[in-house]
């Protein structure tokens, strides 16, 4: 077993990340890939729960925004994250793995209910836990969920997979010269307005002294390499981390 750098971490990945090419929905060659990575950080020893969101499905915010009520539009993106996380289920136990859906609503005939000690357990049982339902609040996005599920589990890293390889100081897909950062604080973070996640979920990181880790999940590898101790992507470290 390689000597890796972490012991359990929580990996977000966007509703988005698993359109593929697709404008709505699951690509499955997609999914099966994430899963494969997965699989293979696991094996090498890392613990591993993850968050899914629910864009690909149906986003609450964007809904709002056309008239419908905010709760009713987040509660129907919370059932969409459960939608993600069962496909992910699905993928990994394809694989080999054992995986277990917890929500943070009830809905349990289809997956368990988050219980904070059963989730470390199943982690430390070896099987992947990913969580739905984001934190079964309206108003919070999953990126925050992410962040509470990964301070209530004990995890050395939150890493969140975007489709970029870091944080940039502007949006590298409109600004050729936009640079990207190495390393960052999360009062940096806030105070510069650099919206990779929700104040929100960096706020609670922060408060939590979590490091983050984001990164470009659809470059093969990245994923056990940085479970190995490389720098790669952006990393936004808690007060006691340099």
């Amino acid at each position: 077993m390689s000597k890796l750098a972490y012991r359990r971490i929580l990996l977000k990945l966007s509703g988005e990340a698993l359109m593929g090419d697709e404008d709505y929905g699951i690509d499955p060659k997609i999914i099966h890939r994430i899963a494969a990575e997965v699989m293979e950080a696991q094996q090498a020893g890392c613990e591993i729960a993850l968050v899914v969101g629910g864009g690909n499905i149906f986003r609450g915010a964007g809904l709002a925004a056309g008239g419908m009520d905010r709760v009713t539009g987040d509660h129907m993106g919370m059932l969409a994250t459960v939608i993600n996380a069962l496909a992910m289920q699905d993928a990994l136990e394809k694989l080999g793995g054992k995986a277990r859906v917890m929500s943070a609503i009830k809905i349990n005939d289809v997956c368990e209910d988050y219980i904070r000690r059963r989730a470390i357990r199943h982690l430390e049982k070896g099987r992947l836990v990913i969580f739905a339902a984001g934190t079964g609040n309206p108003f919070f996005t999953t990126d925050s969920g992410a962040a509470l599920r990964a301070i209530e589990i004990g995890a050395d890293l939150l890493l969140k997979a975007t489709k970029v390889d870091g944080i940039y100081n502007k949006d590298p897909k409109k600004h050729p010269d936009a640079v990207r950062y190495d390393t960052l604080t999360y009062d940096e973070v806030i105070n510069n307005g650099l919206e990779v996640m929700d104040t929100a979920a960096f706020a609670l990181a922060r408060d939590s002294d979590l490091p983050l880790r984001v990164f470009d999940m659809s470059q093969p590898g990245e994923l056990l390499r940085i479970l190995q101790g490389e720098p790669i992507g952006t990393l936004v470290r808690g007060r006691n981390h340099h």
